[in-house]
This record gives C-alpha cells, sequence and structure tokens, in this order.
C-alpha cells in the first residue's frame, strides 16, 4: 500500500541559508502556468542545480536530508568524542561509526568474516539443508504498508504487523523475494536497455563470485541469473501486490506443502524460528507457489551459487574494496547514474539510522525538535483533520452510513509528531568497534528476533516505523496513525516565519496527503479497527472507483521518456492523496486566515504563493537512469507531475487565469476531485 510519502536518496550538501517564503529567484516566470507549472515554479532552480556525482538526483527534500544528516552526524560525532562507557547506549552508537569507518580494518580482514556462511552454503547436499538454510537466512526486510517495500533479495521476507482479521493480535505476514534487480521488470521487459541490464548484471555477478575465489564464475553467473528470471516469472506486479484484497491469504502450515509443494516447509519454518506459528498471511500466493516448485526443480548447485552470491552482494558494504566498488559500479553507476561513491560517513550514518535509529533519534529529537515547533505543527494538523471532517459531512456523493464509518476513521486516527513516545530498546544488541561484518550481520538479525518478539507483545498503534531524523512522512494503515518525523517538519516545508500560505502548500499538503491515505484506494479497505472490511455502500465505491479510473487515465498520458510511461495504477494511491491533500492544504489555510486576506509577497497574492509553495517542494534533477528506474519500480509519479497535481483544483486556475488550450488545462468536468 502507499503509505510513504516519497523515498529519500540520502546525499549530503552544504544548504544554503532557507528563505521564509517562496523563492521567486527559482522560478521561470517565462513559462505559462497553465503549461508547466513544474517549470513555472522552477525553472530557475532547474537551470542552476547540479546533481552531485555521489547522487541520482538533487532537489529540495534531498536539501532537507542534507541537513538532518548533517545535523544528525554531528550528533553522532560528538556521541564518539566523549569516549562512552562500554555497555552503554552511546557506546553502541559510538562503536558501531567506528567500525564502520574503518575500511581499513575491513579491508585487512578480506572474506574471513563471511567464511562461516559460505561455507554452511557449500555444505548444502540436499533439499532438506536447502530448506534450512533458506529459513535461516529469513529478515524481517519487507514492509508493504509503511515503507512500500515489496522487495528482499531472500527468497521470501517477513513483515509483523496487526492482522487483517484481527487488529488486536500480531501477525506474520510472508512476501515474494529472491531478487536483486529492483522489480521483476528488469528480468523480463524485452526493451534493449533492459536487455543490455542483464547481460551487464551477469558480467556483475561473475566479477562478484570471481573476487570471492569461486571457479567458473561465468557459469555460475548465467546460472545465478536464470535463477532469478524464474522467480521473476512467478512474481506478482508492484500494481497487483498494493491490493490489500488479493494479499488477504490466510494459510496454516500444513496449508504451506498442500498449496505450494516442493520446499521443505518444516524445516525451512523450523529455521526461520516460525515452528509455533499457527498462522501466516501469505501476500503473494502465486509467487510462493511458483518459488517453492522453483525449490524443488532447479538444480541444487544453482540454489548453492544463488545463495553465495546474494550473502557477497548483501553485504558488499562491509566488505574489501573491490566488493563494494564493483557493486557501486553496477547497482549506483549502471542503474542509478551515479558517478562518485558517498564519503563513507554518510554510510556509517544511513548503517546508524537502520541499526540503532531510536537511539540516535532520541538525541536527534531533544537537540533539533524544541516543544514549541511540535505545538504549532500539532495545531496544523488538528486544523487540516477539522477540514477533512466537514468536506466528509459535505459529500453530496456518499451515503450517510459511509460517511459514519469514514468520520469515525478520522476520529480514531492517531497522528505522531515529531518523534514516538516511547524509544525502542537495544539492550542486547552486541556491537563490536571492529567488526564492521558481524555489526550489521548480527543487526539484521536482532531487529528479526525484536519483529517475532512482537507476536506475543499487545499491538502497540502508537509505534512509530520511521526515526525522527528522516525526511518523510507515512500513513500507516493497519495502525491507524500517522507519523511526521521531526526532520520534514522544519524549513523549507514547516518555517514559523513564513506566510500561512507558504507553511500550508508545502507541508500542509504533505500532512493532507498523509491524511488522505485515510481513505485512498486501499485506506478505503481498512477501518476504524484498522481490519481488513468494506465499509461502502456498492454505489460509493462505484463512483470512488470512476473518479480514481480518471485519475489512472490521467497519469497513463505523461511519458518521461518515448518508450515508457508513468504507470497510473502503479501510482494512484499517492496520486489520489496528492489531489486531495492539495485541496484540503487550500481549504485549511484559509480556515485559518479567517477570512482575512493574506500579505502580497514577491507581488504574489496569498492564493499563488499557496500554490508556488507546493510547486517549489517538488523541486527536483534526476539522472534519466535513477528516472526510469522509479518509474518501474515507485508508486510515487515523478516529481514534475506531482507538481502538475494543480490541474484538478479549481483555485488554481482562478489564481492563475489558466485558459483553455494551455497544455495542463482540464475541463471543469475533466478535473478530478475525490474528498
Amino acid at each position: 500500500m502507499r503509505s510513504a510519502f516519497l523515498l529519500i536518496a540520502v546525499a549530503v550538501l552544504v544548504a544554503a541559508p532557507v528563505p521564509h517564503g517562496i523563492v521567486a529567484a527559482n522560478m521561470d516566470r517565462a513559462v505559462l502556468p497553465g503549461n508547466d507549472f513544474f517549470t513555472y515554479a522552477n525553472g530557475g532552480w532547474i537551470a542552476r542545480a547540479v546533481i552531485p556525482p555521489d547522487r541520482s538526483s538533487t532537489g529540495v527534500f534531498d536539501q532537507l536530508a542534507d541537513r538532518s544528516d548533517q545535523q544528525t552526524w554531528g550528533l553522532i560525532e560528538g556521541v564518539m568524542a566523549s569516549h562512552p562507557a562500554a555497555g552503554t547506549e552511546a557506546a553502541q552508537i559510538a562503536d558501531l561509526a567506528h567500525a564502520y569507518l574503518d575500511e581499513a580494518g575491513i579491508d585487512g580482514r578480506g572474506l574471513a568474516p563471511l567464511h562461516d556462511a559460505l561455507a554452511a552454503v557449500a555444505g548444502i547436499e540436499n533439499r532438506a539443508q536447502l530448506a534450512r538454510e533458506l529459513g535461516a537466512e529469513l529478515r524481517a526486510d519487507v514492509d508493504p504498508l509503511n515503507n512500500t517495500n515489496f522487495h528482499t533479495p531472500n527468497l521470501f521476507g517477513l513483515w509483523v504487523a496487526p492482522g487483517f482479521h484481527d487488529s488486536a493480535h500480531n501477525h506474520v505476514y510472508l512476501l515474494q523475494g529472491g531478487l536483486e534487480l529492483p522489480s521483476e521488470d528488469y528480468y523480463l521487459a524485452d526493451a534493449a536497455a533492459m536487455r543490455q541490464t542483464r547481460l551487464d548484471y551477469q558480467r556483475h555477478i561473475a566479477a562478484m563470485l570471481g573476487d570471492a575465489g569461486f571457479d567458473r564464475s561465468d557459469a555460475r553467473a548465467g546460472r545465478v541469473l536464470e535463477l532469478e528470471i524464474a522467480l521473476a516469472h512467478t512474481h506478482a506486479s508492484l500494481a497487483q501486490s498494493e491490493d490489500l484484497h488479493a494479499a488477504d491469504n490466510l494459510w496454516t502450515p500444513a496449508d504451506f506443502g498442500r498449496k505450494a509443494p516442493g520446499l521443505d516447509w518444516p524445516a525451512y519454518f523450523a529455521a526461520a524460528g516460525l515452528a509455533r506459528v499457527g498462522s501466516f498471511d501469505v501476500w503473494q500466493p502465486a509467487a510462493f507457489i511458483g518459488e517453492s516448485g522453483l525449490v524443488a526443480s532447479a538444480p541444487l548447485e544453482e540454489w548453492k551459487d544463488w545463495l553465495a552470491y546474494h550473502l557477497v552482494e548483501d553485504y558488499a558494504a562491509v566488505l574489501p574494496k573491490p566488493f563494494r566498488d564493483e557493486s557501486f559500479a553496477f547497482f549506483a553507476t549502471k542503474l542509478g547514474g551515479v558517478q562518485q561513491q558517498r564519503p563513507r560517513w554518510q554510510l556509517a550514518l544511513a548503517q546508524e539510522n537502520a541499526e540503532l535509529g531510536d537511539a540516535v533519534g532520541q538525541r536527534y529529537a531533544a537537540k533539533f525538535f524544541p516543544p514549541e515547533a511540535k505545538a504549532k505543527a500539532q495545531a496544523m494538523v488538528a486544523n487540516l483533520i477539522r477540514v477533512y471532517k466537514r468536506r466528509l459531512q459535505s459529500l453530496t456523493w456518499m451515503d450517510a452510513a459511509t460517511k459514519a464509518e469514514a468520520i469515525r476513521k478520522l476520529d480514531a486516527l492517531y497522528v505522531g509528531i515529531g518523534y514516538p513516545e516511547t524509544w525502542r530498546s537495544y539492550a542486547g544488541l552486541e556491537i563490536k568497534p571492529d567488526d564492521a561484518f558481524g555489526d550489521v550481520w548480527r543487526g539484521a538479525l536482532f531487529d528479526y528476533q525484536y519483529a517475532l518478539s512482537q507476536l506475543s507483545a499487545p499491538v502497540n498503534r502508537r509505534q512509530w516505523c520511521m526515526e525522527p531524523q528522516t525526511v518523510n512522512a507515512v500513513n500507516l494503515p493497519l495502525q491507524v496513525a500517522l507519523n511526521f518525523p521531526a526532520a520534514i517538519l522544519q524549513p523549507p516545508f514547516f518555517d514559523a516565519q513564513a506566510p500561512i500560505a507558504v507553511n500550508y502548500g508545502a507541508i500542509g499538503a504533505i500532512i493532507g496527503h498523509e491524511v488522505s491515505h485515510t481513505f485512498d484506494t486501499e485506506g478505503s479497505a481498512i477501518d476504524a479497527r484498522g481490519e481488513l472490511r468494506n465499509w461502502w455502500t456498492a454505489a460509493d465505491f462505484a463512483h470512488f472507483n470512476q473518479s480514481t479510473q480518471r485519475l489512472i487515465a490521467q497519469y497513463d498520458a505523461y511519458r518521461p521518456f518515448p518508450d515508457l510511461a508513468v504507470n497510473g495504477k502503479q501510482t494512484i494511491g499517492e496520486d489520489v492523496a496528492d489531489v486531495a491533500g492539495l485541496s484540503a492544504a487550500y481549504d485549511a489555510y484559509h480556515q485559518e486566515l479567517g477570512g482575512k486576506p493574506g500579505p502580497v509577497e514577491e507581488g504574489f497574492n496569498s492564493d499563488q504563493q499557496f500554490f508556488i509553495a507546493f510547486g517549489q517542494a517538488w523541486a527536483s534533477k534526476t539522472r534519466p537512469a535513477a528516472l526510469r528506474n522509479q518509474v518501474l519500480t515507485d508508486e510515487h509519479a515523478p516529481d514534475p507531475y506531482r507538481a502538475d497535481t494543480v490541474r484538478n483544483d479549481d483555485a488554481w486556475y482562478a489564481a492563475f487565469a489558466v485558459k483553455p488550450g494551455q497544455k495542463l488545462y482540464l475541463a471543469p468536468g475533466e478535473r478530478v476531485r475525490i474528498w
């Protein structure tokens, strides 16, 4: 399900001072707003912006992430300089940073840290041992509703969350996996670019296995690629995986042997620590049937090569330089167009956030998110929720019973601002200052065990899935909750010194976007308790689907490449949220003005500032390879099309005198209005 507002690539540059309001110098007033609103709002910035060599894109969100990263790394450096006492959380933070920064030590240890894992793979002699090895490598590395992540390089992925039909208890969700490339399209599409990517990938696999000391690496690489192509053929697409009703499949352990024969499921579950789990939610049943069949039919040596390659690939960042360089050359340069590796401290920071996120986040929130900022953000959220409630109540197409359920869900919504109410403990996680590989290995296993521990814990609807230092926002459907981390609640999105219109055009639209997910294409399938239930009348749902189909067609027409268009079905949840969030934010800003006119800034009236602030929030430049990857794998449309969401809002037409014949013009009856 679409939940995360967008995905941010971590990168760091020194951020320039942030103006308090729209930035007229970033605009291109020679462009008609009705022809290309993205360029009108951002053309000056686009002309000046240069994508740094160590990233695949740059933009406003990246600049804010830069600031958060600098702030966070400064805190970590302070912890390191304090020489914390052994056994403390501060020592874990310092030791993980020391280990990750020690490239000379990582190089000196060679492949020794991976020896035991590779030996276990080499020792597989039968299908039962294969099942045990596959089960032992299962990790809690997918999060389909919270982080829009349906992808894992392991055979399957695990997620623990409240049950679709049992919101009082956490359940195990299992998802398809087994691929290293970004999506199934990279394996199956017949376009020339994709065929070349597969050739490059095969050469990359051979290089990684060769560096790891495997003989006949070219032949092994061919087998690995063929196996992953076979796995890709079994997979559901991203658009299919976003259908919650199709994901609603409760299997008992015995069902796996009957419905998906081939894999020794008892051995798999025992090795994964899941032998006592009584039922599983299987997200993509066809993939489990197909992948299990491949475990039985593909040669054992082929699976062993696949396991060995995945081990080397997945831990390349903490293996010697040849592995780091080769992994970067393929995944970052060939697939993303990135020309230069990031400084090691940035990678260390990403690992800190992944492994000790709350420990670092608690320090970040205390330093950079004062109570007054939280209070102001909470006031904006309360205002937007009031707007949504009023808009729901005034809908003419929605039945009274459906409205009542929608408002009940809105009233049940928990909105977390800045940071969680309770912090996760990392007691028991062993971090060593001279063992980067072991720290990463143990960290992933610690997260897995933590996820399993939630099966016996009460559901915490106020549990966060993002850290305060994250520049993002998220809707958590099964928890009926929203999270707005502290890092996104700062300029240019949220600025106490900016005009009201600008704040609502930027952060207000983001907040409205996330609230809208409560009722979007998948949120409409979840009730106020967080359970999968059809609470709409047939007529209401038919009207809603008619509106979304029109929006799908609108986005299908966007074509960033001659041979590749946006997939409106894939992006529809985010597109609905963009449309609804913008219109709700517009109402909320006028509600806060209380009928008074807002100030004129840079020659623009208040309404114009609101829409320009929204458009400038999407300022970005992306390398072609990364943009192609995004179109194929991301449920968010590219940023220029998100800025052009304005074409569905009547107030935008009035603000900029948009007329028929201009490229973005939609006749009133063609504009999509959801709420």
